[in-house]
């Protein structure tokens, strides 16, 4: 099998497993005892802390620790929308947002909460300028994501942060798809919240952080102990806090040549497309490097990612497949409105393991699944 769907959750780095064992089998204390197993694993979790507010500009007393990306943004929204809810009910976010957004935004609105969602040009991205106009008085929160998980596009995030800085909206930010390629620092951004995963970097799963800036107020989602500084309650995952920072470690010190390598996989993918006769388009531009997504014109794309999966080949799509029918991508929706393309392209995200063979030989899996919807014709 060959797997090209990293944007959807990575494989696990031996070096992160192997870093994370001595916390499952020996230091398996809980963090929150007094006793010497409970500090050695204390210890351990005030490591990841401070290693990952580093990484992203932040102090470690503005990390708290998450289940993983959807927590994150859930107790970034909700806990926004309750905390500042005096001083207005409206919300500003796009058509493109993660399904953790938009469907937490949903919950908002049927709680009384106004949402604006703001349009996206044609390569995916929200204007400055549209951010601006739809700000008022009583906009208590603005949430875009840092990268698009179907097409990649980056947003304009450190405009719009300058654009906040003198409204009393929250900004927050949908992080997890850009962490491991772009170079993130929380204060340069402008942001106040931003959402982070593990798994996306070759971590584990089950574990992610939401950074807070000092000063921010959240209302508290859960109830318990007192663990997070009170925020989050529940016994703290420490294996899975110091797998994210091994594979926070690792993803950053190679970043360069992955970015690298990443643009060379796209241009070999597509070169070799145009060798074969492929026709196809890429949907989006200025994108995150590891994504690329096709619109291939003709196919039927659930069984198409089923032929591609028979051959060895695991991609996907942004479209939610269910009972023999799929939904058009509301991310391809919002770029070019109801047209084939949003339920005939597919997303190829690259990642570790992946080589120039590898995406040859996609290439040439795509030609032949291509030919059996079109007949061959180009």
């Amino acid at each position: 099998m060959n797997y090209f769907d990293h944007a959807a959750t990575t494989p696990m780095r031996p070096e992160v497993l192997e870093a994370m064992t001595p916390y499952f089998l020996e230091t398996y204390g809980n963090a929150s005892s007094i006793h010497g197993i409970g500090r050695k694993a204390r210890a351990a979790l005030d490591a990841s802390r401070r290693s990952l507010a580093k990484w992203i500009g932040a102090t470690p007393n503005e990390i708290i620790f998450t289940s993983g990306g959807t927590e994150s943004d859930n107790y970034a929204l909700f806990g926004t929308a309750y905390a500042y809810r005096e001083q207005g009910n409206h919300i500003i976010t796009s058509k493109v947002e993660h399904h953790a957004v938009l469907h937490a935004l949903q919950q908002l609105e049927r709680e009384g909460f106004e949402v604006t969602y703001l349009d996206v040009d044609a390569s995916g991205a929200v204007s400055v300028e549209s951010v601006r106009a739809a700000l008022r008085e009583d906009t208590i929160l603005v949430s875009l994501m840092y990268g698009n998980n179907e097409v990649g596009t980056l947003q304009p995030i450190q405009q719009i942060g300058e654009l906040l800085e003198t409204h009393q909206a929250v900004f927050h930010t949908d992080a997890v798809q850009a962490l491991g390629t772009e170079r993130i620092d929380v204060n340069a951004l402008g942001v106040d919240l931003l959402s982070a995963s593990a798994h996306k970097i070759n971590g584990p799963k089950g574990i992610g952080f939401l950074f807070v800036k000092t000063g921010v107020k959240l209302a508290t989602r859960s109830f318990g102990g007192q663990q997070e500084r009170k925020r989050r309650a529940g016994t703290e995952n420490v294996p899975g806090a110091v797998g994210f920072q091994k594979a926070a470690e690792l993803v950053m010190s190679e970043r360069t040549e992955r970015i690298e390598r990443y643009r060379m996989l796209e241009t070999t993918l597509l070169a070799t497309l145009d060798e074969l006769g492929v026709t196809y388009e890429v949907n989006g531009a200025n994108r995150l490097p590891h994504i690329v997504n096709l619109y291939l014109p003709g196919i039927d794309l659930e069984p198409f990612l089923i032929m591609m999966d028979m051959r060895g080949m695991a991609i996907s799509s942004g479209s939610a497949c269910t009972a023999g029918s799929v939904e058009p991508s509301h991310v391809l929706t919002a770029m070019y409105g109801e047209s084939n393309r949003t339920k005939q392209s597919v997303r190829i995200s690259f990642g570790y393991g992946n080589s120039v063979e590898d995406v040859k030989r996609l290439a040439e899996r795509l030609d032949e699944v291509v030919s059996t919807f079109t007949n061959g014709v180009r």
